[in-house]
This record gives structure tokens, C-alpha cells and sequence, in this order.
């Protein structure tokens, strides 16, 4: 068994918290947005209302090592650069010249 879960202070929060916490967050911002433009329908200036940004981010948003741990385990698929693509592109086109009657 991993070690990740054995000591209960460093043990992730469950996922049904972190999601209902985003759920939250999303909503706030949803419904200060809401509010910010019935503001500026009933005459507010533009640049007298304020804009809603997120006030919480997810831990892993926080920490720039656990981002660059994750971009150090990411390795380039291959198949989905433009070179493969176009190489695919060619060998099909080639292969149907081939196979196509004279």
C-alpha cells in the first residue's frame, strides 16, 4: 500500500469537498457576474463595477512544484504533432497510389 494515505495531516481532502467546494466558487462568481450586469443594465458605469474573479484555487494550483513535477511526468504524444499527422497523410496518399489501377 502507498505511503500517501498513512499519515492522516497530509491526507488529501476527499474529493467530494473539493468538488463541492468548486461547485461553491463557481456559483459565487456566477451570481456576482449576474449581479455585475444587472448593475450595468439599471446605468452603473463600466468602470465602476467590479469584476468577480476566483477566490479559491485548488491546491495543486497553488503549488509550482507540484506543477512542475507534473510537466517533468508529461511526455510528447507523438501522434498528435503536426509532423506525424502530415506524415500519415503522405504514406496513405502514396499507399493509394500504389495500390491504384493504371
Amino acid at each position: 500500500m502507498s505511503n500517501r494515505n498513512r499519515n492522516q495531516d497530509r491526507a488529501p481532502a476527499p474529493r467530494e469537498e473539493l468538488r463541492a467546494h468548486a461547485h461553491n466558487e463557481r456559483h459565487r462568481v456566477h451570481s456576482e457576474l449576474h449581479l455585475a450586469e444587472e448593475a450595468l443594465r439599471h446605468g452603473l458605469e463600466p468602470l465602476d463595477v467590479e469584476e468577480p474573479g476566483p477566490e479559491w484555487k485548488p491546491v495543486h494550483h497553488h503549488d509550482p512544484l507540484i506543477g512542475i513535477e507534473k510537466s517533468r511526468k508529461h511526455v510528447l504524444k507523438h501522434w498528435k504533432t503536426k509532423e506525424w499527422k502530415r506524415r500519415k497523410t503522405v504514406r496513405r496518399q502514396r499507399a493509394q497510389a500504389l495500390n491504384s489501377p493504371l
